[in-house]
């Protein structure tokens, strides 16, 4: 497999790109953490990302991991359409990688790439996500959609997980 290639598909140009914002939006989000909190979280990740699992999180002296599935949508020009013309982050999250769990929690984040500013974050436990997410197949695949306002004082039904 090429390293170009991605769940055994040719990726595109586009395809490269936006792997390529997503990693780094996750390492911007470990870093935030780590830094809000004062340097008490560690942020660990995965050699191999076949769990949903792009972060782990653990506290400093602790024994206990929140394992955060990280999906970014970015708001400039060469990001998501949705996000930058109407204010909607809008993900798909794949079947094969959600598991409903105590420890595991997804986090969608709006991110301004060109300021490398994370500008809406959502903070959702798996459970509750499993509950609200919508469904759909998408060449014989199941996947789970969110789809969440980031205007401002949007009362849609993830406001609760905005952070």
């Amino acid at each position: 497999m090429r390293g170009s290639e991605r769940y055994g598909e040719p990726m595109s140009t586009k395809d490269e790109q936006a792997a390529r914002k997503g990693k780094a939006a996750e390492q911007l989000i470990a870093a935030l953490c780590v830094l809000a909190t004062g340097t008490e979280l560690n942020a660990l990740t995965a050699l191999v990302d076949d769990e949903g699992v792009d972060v782990a999180f653990k506290r400093r002296d602790g024994t206990r991991t929140l394992d955060v599935q990280v999906k970014a949508r970015f708001s400039d020009e060469t990001g998501s359409k949705q996000l930058r013309e109407k204010r909607r982050l809008v993900a798909v999250v794949r079947a094969a990688t959600f598991r409903v769990r105590e420890d595991f929690w997804l986090l969608f984040a709006a991110v301004d790439g060109r300021r490398g500013v994370v500008e809406t974050a959502w903070f959702v436990p798996s459970d509750r996500f499993d509950e609200l997410a919508g469904q759909q197949v998408v060449r014989g695949q199941v996947r789970r959609r969110f789809s969440a306002s980031a205007k401002a004082g949007s009362k849609d039904q993830w406001r609760e997980f905005r952070v």
